[in-house]
């Protein structure tokens, strides 16, 4: 993998999406200021969504915007090789099975997003 998925395009984007997620603005009619949740669409959970519950529709969903999910490696075995698995095995199966619960890999990631659609 290169280009915009290399891993330091990933951890940039996860950081720009943090930042983006923190930012809040004065609202005049409504007399406070408002952030992201008070905006976004959240479709579980319509009446009072946290940041986890907007919709952001990005790569890094694919490991709920967790650094930790992106940065996990595990030991796999096929029943004939063994190998480590990381974020690259865990993306292509997500591309490949977008509404699954836990991928096939040691990883056992699920491919659903922080808001817990796909």
């Amino acid at each position: 993998f290169s280009g915009v998925l290399s891993p330091d395009v990933l951890w940039a984007l996860l950081e720009l999406q943090e930042q983006l997620a923190s930012i809040t603005a004065w609202a005049p009619v409504a007399g406070r200021e408002v952030t992201l949740s008070d905006v976004c669409y959240a479709p579980l959970n319509p009446t009072e969504p946290g940041l986890g519950d907007c919709c952001v529709n990005s790569v890094t969903q694919y490991f709920q915007n967790n650094g930790t999910h992106l940065a996990m490696t595990a030991v796999h075995s096929d029943g004939k090789k063994m190998g480590t698995v990381d974020w690259r095995d865990h993306l292509i199966y997500c591309v490949n099975s977008p509404l699954s619960f836990k991928d096939i890999t040691a990883l056992e990631l699920s491919c659903m997003a922080e808001y817990g659609g796909p």
